[in-house]
């Protein structure tokens, strides 16, 4: 994420002359933080949406610069230039800021933001705590849990990567009730730590090498068991919010993509797990329950959620897989747009995965 967002915005009209749903012209978009990964990545998806117009891409720290000179796979797709003005002739503003500057942002631009709405990538307002913010109330954005909701929506606080992998491996066992420990390991690409250099994102330190960090502590804990236990009350729940779930995240030698393992104790048949979470998911075009084992590279460049279940004995393994970039992030963003303004689920996100 870009956490270079301007705070010394001037109001201006957007331009491009978009009007909103209820007009002719279509959905009109600002994007904050618009130069780090999220941000890049919401642009790519967005000047393909069929319903969408960007009216404004903020970045301070590249103003007045083409998009293109940042996202160099952009250069030939659009002409948008980074700007440092803020307006409300938009229907949706999405934050692509670091973790604490959005509830900054918002702060300080509630006067200028008044009837637009709002999608969040950081981790403000995930938390029930944390979701009443002034006058905006936030809406967890994970469509297979809160559809309903988020279409009602004005504010969605979208989930984090590391959470909507291991959620979607997890809800319908929750839905059913049978949540015991979890204990989950699970691998993330590079991209996942954001664009700003640091030792453990450096290529010679990356390369050829698997570290594993937060152990058991890791942030998203607290947002997984939030919405666990909005399935299943009985689930485990501590002081911490870690809950009866045991997670260790690893660093992998890649740049995008999240794949998860979460065993738990279980006594129903193969065939009755694999019914269960087809049951679940069978209405939601993204995730999607293989009786193969699955890939990583079958949901690089997608918003797909791609799950597998094996058993041995009474112990299960589930497997879950995801874009941390586009399900993960930007793309599930998207996702949460389009439901909030009553538009194809999956307008804009038709996407190929890069598989070979």
């Amino acid at each position: 994420m870009d956490d270079n967002f301007t705070t010394d915005f001037n109001s201006t009209s957007a331009t491009g002359g978009f009007s909103s749903p209820s007009g002719s012209g279509g959905l009109r978009v600002g994007i904050i933080g618009g130069a780090g990964y999220t941000g890049g990545e919401l642009i790519r998806i967005l000047i393909n949406h069929p319903n969408v117009h960007i009216s404004f891409v903020n970045s301070k720290s590249n103003t007045n610069k083409p998009v293109s000179n940042v996202h160099a796979d952009l250069l030939g797709e659009t002409d948008l230039v980074f700007s440092s003005d803020l307006s409300n002739q938009i229907d949706v503003l999405f934050l692509c800021v670091g973790h604490g500057d959005a509830k900054k942002f918002l702060e300080e631009e509630a006067p200028t933001l008044k009837g637009v709405k709002v999608i969040d990538l950081s981790q403000d307002f995930r938390l029930t705590a944390n979701q009443t913010f002034g006058t905006r109330k936030f809406i967890y954005g994970l469509p297979e849990l809160n559809k309903q909701e988020i279409k009602s929506a004005d504010n969605i606080a979208n989930p984090g990567c590391f959470a909507s992998a291991i959620q979607l491996g997890l809800l319908p066992l929750a839905k059913a009730g049978l949540l015991k420990d979890v204990y989950t390991t699970g691998i993330t690409g590079s991209t996942g730590a954001g664009q700003s250099l640091s030792a453990t994102t450096h290529f010679s330190w990356r390369a050829n090498n698997i570290s594993a960090y937060k152990t058991l502590t890791h942030q998203h804990l607290k947002e997984i068991t939030q919405s666990l236990n909005q399935l299943q009350r009985s689930f485990s729940s501590s002081p911490s919010g870690a809950g009866g779930l045991h997670f260790v995240p690893w660093r992998g030698d890649f740049p995008r993509g999240i794949y998860i393992s979460s065993t738990i104790d279980c006594g129903l048949s193969l065939d009755e797990l694999n019914k269960l979470y087809n049951d679940f998911y069978h209405d939601q075009p993204f995730t999607h329950v293989s009786d193969k084992m699955i890939d990583l590279k079958q949901v690089v460049n997608t918003n797909k959620c791609l799950i597998h279940i094996e058993k041995a004995e009474d112990k299960i393994v589930v497997h879950s897989t995801i874009d941390n970039l586009l399900k993960g992030a930007s793309g599930q963003a998207v996702q949460n747009m389009n439901l909030m303004f009553g538009l194809d689920e999956t307008a804009g996100l038709k996407l190929k995965a890069n598989y070979f």
